[in-house]
């Protein structure tokens, strides 16, 4: 039952069984309205001349019991007419049947009215002998010598004689007429059927072979429907969201890809960045332990201790790392005085920069308010001066400088360090240019990551230029 096929087969079923039943009232009425139209304009006069070849109805008598003779003779015309004579009020005056037969006394005197005036045929009256039931009839007014009105000869045309036999005749032909409608009806059921099956049912039939076909190929493909649709409109707006949801589909496929490669790449990085301090502090202990007690380099403790403290930045890295690619960080943003906030960026630096005698420049020489979330911009700050401090050599020289260009705002920090390589930089600006919680991760370490993705967070632009063993230059556009 839930099948195309058995839905069209039942909905066109009934559908002509409607229209069959409709067209055979509509045109059943037609012939009946046909029919009346054309016998009563064949007997239009009839009760004119009726009136006018009888002597006693030319006097304009109406009486029962004069009437009854010539009643009786205008019936020899045939068993379909019953003739009556009614008074100027409607009632039944004379009539040649038995008494019993007349059940109602009074005839409607509209329908003769607009008989008499000319009115469009078929005009349906009163039917004496069955008042529930309206016929076509002729009339003609009776008057007496004088030319006053005495009433009318009223004759109804199929009486019910006539509908007796009509009924019988019916009773006998319909059986036939319905068997032969209704095996028509079949016939025409099933050509209409066969012609919507074939041509609802084969696009859709093809649509779904496409879509079974789907799972033999791979998302690596690329999966498409095998073309345009020549069915419905409602079927080819389905066929073209099923290819838009394709498309989507291989486009977050092969993103997914591309993620799962990235990450893996970055987890082989992180693996080395992780190991590099682990095997230091484990090397510096381990040399601690076999040293004899009174021989022990307490440098080497000290060693060991940097090396934690390394690997716990680094550890510390990935958790915030970790928070951002969940989406669990959200700025707050405020005014912010830019001046003493680099200042006490610097000062935060000083005992590092001191251990590896770099030089800082800080060149921003006015207050200037940004709108930012200084907790943030501390985060994307601080990675890049680590990162600026460990690649840089002892004697060099950091510069972090605020300025406006472009009409933007700038933070620039440069660094005489060992820079990057050109592929380095290249994928390194790709990642900046979509970066987004769910991008790729650089392989350039934890920190331009966290970096990265702090950046995109906070709606600013990342640009950096560098060039092997001659420094790197970091610029963010807060505005």
């Amino acid at each position: 039952m839930n099948s195309l096929f058995t839905r069209l087969l039942i909905a066109t079923s009934l559908l002509l069984l409607l229209l069959f039943g409709l067209l055979w009232s509509g045109l059943s009425w037609y012939q009946q309205t046909s029919q009346q139209q054309v016998q009563q304009s064949l007997h239009r006069n009839l009760a004119e001349h009726m009136a006018h070849i009888n002597p006693l109805l030319s006097q304009g008598v109406t009486e029962k019991a004069a009437l009854t003779e010539a009643l009786h003779d205008f019936m020899l015309l045939g068993p379909s007419f019953e003739i009556y004579t009614i008074g100027l009020d409607g009632q039944v005056i004379g009539y040649d049947a038995e008494e019993r037969l007349i059940r109602q006394r009074q005839v409607d005197l509209a329908p003769v009215n607009a008989y008499l005036n000319g009115a469009n045929l078929p005009i349906l009256g009163t039917d004496p002998r069955n008042p529930n039931q309206k016929k076509i009839f002729s009339v003609a007014p009776l008057v007496d010598p004088a030319n006053q009105p005495q009433g009318y000869l009223y004759v109804i045309i199929g009486g019910q004689q006539f509908d007796a036999w009509q009924a019988l005749v019916e009773s006998q032909q319909k059986p036939w007429v319905w068997a032969i409608a209704a095996l028509g009806l079949i016939l025409f059921s099933l050509l209409v059927f066969v012609l919507l099956v074939y041509n609802l049912t084969r696009p859709l039939a093809r649509f779904q072979r496409d879509l079974r076909q789907l799972h033999q190929h791979k998302l690596k493909d690329g999966l498409r429907l095998s073309g345009p649709y020549q069915g419905s409109r409602e079927l080819q707006s389905i066929s073209a969201d099923v290819d838009t949801l394709l498309t989507e589909l291989n486009g977050q496929y092969q993103q997914a890809q591309a993620q799962q490669k990235a990450r893996h790449e970055f987890l082989l990085h992180l693996s080395h960045d992780l190991k590099t301090p682990l095997t230091a502090l484990l090397g510096y202990i381990d040399t601690w332990l076999v040293t004899p007690a009174n021989q022990r380099d307490p440098e080497l403790i000290r060693t060991a201790a940097r090396s934690g403290q390394q690997l716990q930045r680094l550890l510390k890295q990935l958790l915030e790392l970790a928070a951002l690619e969940n989406q669990q960080i959200v700025p707050k943003r405020q005014p912010l005085n830019l001046k003493p906030f680099l200042q006490d960026l610097a000062d935060s630096y000083a005992p590092a920069l001191s251990q590896k005698s770099i030089a800082l420049d800080i060149d921003c020489e006015r207050d200037t308010l940004v709108d930012t979330d200084p907790m943030l911009l501390q985060r994307i700050l601080s990675n890049l001066m680590d990162n600026a401090i460990r690649h840089t050599p002892e004697q060099g020289q950091i510069r972090l400088q605020l300025h406006s260009q472009r009409k933007k705002l700038w933070i620039t920090l440069t660094d005489s360090g060992s820079g990057f390589y050109q592929h380095q930089l290249d994928q390194l600006q790709r990642a900046s240019a979509r970066s987004t919680s769910q991008s790729p991760l650089p392989q350039l370490g934890v920190g331009l990551s966290i970096v990265q993705k702090l950046v995109a967070l906070l709606e600013y632009r990342l640009e950096v230029e560098s060039r092997p063993n001659q420094g790197t230059q970091i610029r963010i556009a807060l505005s």
